[in-house]
């Protein structure tokens, strides 16, 4: 099989490890392409080390960690294609929209400024973080039944138990409340130029009919904002799958799924 021209450049979303996209990587790998999955800023070789050092990431912003993929990207021989989970799906649209790549998949990306309102689920699976404001300054973890609930509602108890304890890492609470706080700010990191380049390249946005933390309605806001450019704009929904897609038994299926689209976009 020939190489591809484009490496694939994959980001971890919050309270997951960047091992996580190993299987990713390989599947990627075995069909020609070159991959990365390097973690974010504070974020250690490991699942362990990571964990034993919470301060590293503590009071990291949206912009540090585009900043921070950005510097990565650039020494890149060739422009990547991007592929987010949750908060690093929005990173790899932002990225897109500023010609730091040739494409991306952005699952289950949370809502950007000027979507819709977060829906009940969303806010119950994030109040626990936003009720201590101190938390906008601290390395924050989830508990067993915090990523049962809004991140691996759809696994069995036991798998879901078996994910968090290989792949959960803290994350930074300004993350949480730079989000929380996007419709209030009038220059919020995560605001996305959604429309305002149609020359930049093609982006799935994958929908996930089962997800509590980014319900699928986030996900058709987020489309809309698109509007009509010239630029390719899809979406694929998955109706039985929840926020565990990348990392449960059923991730196979989805890099099928992405697999296809690239192959359709010539990449």
């Amino acid at each position: 099989m020939s190489a591809k021209p484009h490496p694939i450049v994959f980001i971890h979303g919050l309270w997951l490890h960047a091992g996580s996209w190993q299987p990713w990587e390989d599947y990627f790998r075995a069909r020609g392409y070159t991959t990365y999955a390097p973690g974010w800023p504070g974020d250690l070789d490991d699942v362990e080390r990571t964990r034993a050092h919470p301060e590293a990431v503590a009071d990291v912003g949206f912009d540090d960690v585009v900043t921070h993929y950005a510097e990565f990207i650039a020494d890149l021989a060739a422009p990547p294609i991007l592929v987010g989970l949750s908060f690093g799906g929005m990173i790899a649209e932002k990225m897109l929209g500023q010609d730091g790549a040739v494409a991306a998949i952005a699952i289950d990306a949370p809502r950007v400024k000027g979507a819709m309102r977060a829906p009940l689920s969303a806010i119950r699976a994030a109040l626990p973080l936003f009720r201590n404001p101190a938390n906008r300054h601290r390395a924050i973890s989830l508990s067993r039944e915090q990523f049962r609930y809004s991140i691996a509602n759809t696994a069995s108890g036991a798998e879901s138990d078996q994910l968090y304890d290989r792949w959960t890492i803290p994350t930074s609470g300004r993350l949480l409340f730079e989000a929380g706080l996007a419709s209030f700010t009038p220059d919020s990191p995560d605001a996305l130029a959604t429309d305002e380049n149609p020359d930049r390249g093609p982006l799935l946005l994958v929908m996930v009919g089962r997800d509590r933390a980014v319900p699928e309605a986030i996900t058709k806001a987020s489309y809309g904002l698109y509007g009509d450019p010239i630029a390719v704009t899809d979406l694929l929904e998955l109706q039985d799958r929840g926020h565990s897609l990348t990392i449960d038994a059923g991730w196979p299926e989805l890099a099928d799924d992405c697999l296809v689209w690239l192959e359709k976009q010539g990449l």
